[in-house]
């Protein structure tokens, strides 16, 4: 339980309710700012103004998926305020308090390294990243079907990259009947997707092996999908690119060539909302469970 514990959650979509129901259920005191046009009750939970006043005792504070833009705006779906997180914010954080957001731009850090406050960035642990591929693979399968006019049955896909969501791209994509393509860096990726019945190749290939694919779908957040690739291939090709802004792919030369192009980050929280805040519940719930133990408070 997080009896007595307190946390202050700023501003976020429909995934920040999950989190706030899963703290709530553990007893936590709860501060929301940002969602003073929600309509949904939260027993126990206090609306407050954003101030620094409100952080002077808290234990947590919890932030959206992306914790603030490059000016420091907290992005907040339920209010048509501007959260702006400042220097003045930060100098009233008691120096145990989590700073605990999905990613965090630069901006966030260095106000974090300059109070001397622990940043946690959720979606750098490896089980929060598996879990959500989950739903990003789902929302890009959903993707594809709506941006093309065949079947993914036996349609010929290219993955790129086979990290975390990589490797669950490509077995869904499998699942379905796709003919699967996997582009890799490292011997042991190539082995592993050989392994798992994908036709792996080295991404000095990439260009050759675009001639005659249906989908390709990027992971990798540099470029990688380059005019050099998108010149071989067939103009029914479609390329859903789901590596973080600005992705790894060429969109102004695929707009050019007509060839269809989508950047699609952040899908958990498009396609699946209640499932990718479960995520983020859980994952923010283990680490206070566990700061609040090491810290000698009695759950």
């Amino acid at each position: 339980m997080l009896t007595g514990v307190n946390i202050v959650l700023a501003g976020g979509d429909a995934r920040q309710l999950e989190v706030i129901r899963r703290l709530t259920e553990l007893d936590a005191s709860v501060t929301i700012v940002g969602f003073d046009t929600l309509d949904t009750p939260f027993s126990g939970v206090v609306k407050a103004e954003w101030s620094p006043d409100i952080l002077k005792q808290a234990d947590a504070l919890v932030l959206p998926a992306v914790g603030t833009d490059d000016e420091g705006i907290i992005p907040s779906l339920f209010t048509n305020r501007e959260l702006k997180l400042t220097d003045a914010h930060l100098a009233e954080i008691p120096t145990h308090c989590k700073v605990i957001t999905g990613m965090a731009k630069p901006f966030l850090r260095v106000l974090c390294e300059k109070y001397h406050l622990e940043l946690i960035e959720l979606f750098e642990r490896d089980d929060v990243a598996i879990y959500n591929s989950i739903p990003t693979a789902e929302g890009a399968l959903m993707m594809a079907i709506q941006n093309t006019d065949i079947t993914i049955h036996d349609s010929k896909c290219i993955v790129l990259g086979l990290g975390r969501t990589g490797f669950t791209m490509a077995r869904i994509l499998q699942a379905v009947g796709a003919h699967v393509k996997v582009g890799v860096r490292r011997d042991e990726a190539f082995a592993r997707a050989f392994e798992m019945g994908f036709e792996p190749f080295y991404m000095a290939e990439l260009a050759r092996q675009a001639g005659n694919i249906d989908l390709i779908f990027n992971t990798i957040p540099t470029m990688i999908v380059t005019a050099q690739v998108i010149l071989q291939l067939p103009l029914r090709a479609c390329i859903i690119d789901l590596a973080s802004k600005p992705g790894g792919t060429d969109f102004r030369f695929a707009e050019k060539r007509g060839i269809k192009a989508l950047l699609a980050p952040g899908l958990p929280g498009i396609v699946a909302p209640k499932t990718a805040g479960r995520i983020i519940a859980n994952s923010l719930t283990q680490i206070i469970l566990e700061d609040n133990r090491l810290r000698g408070n009695k759950p």
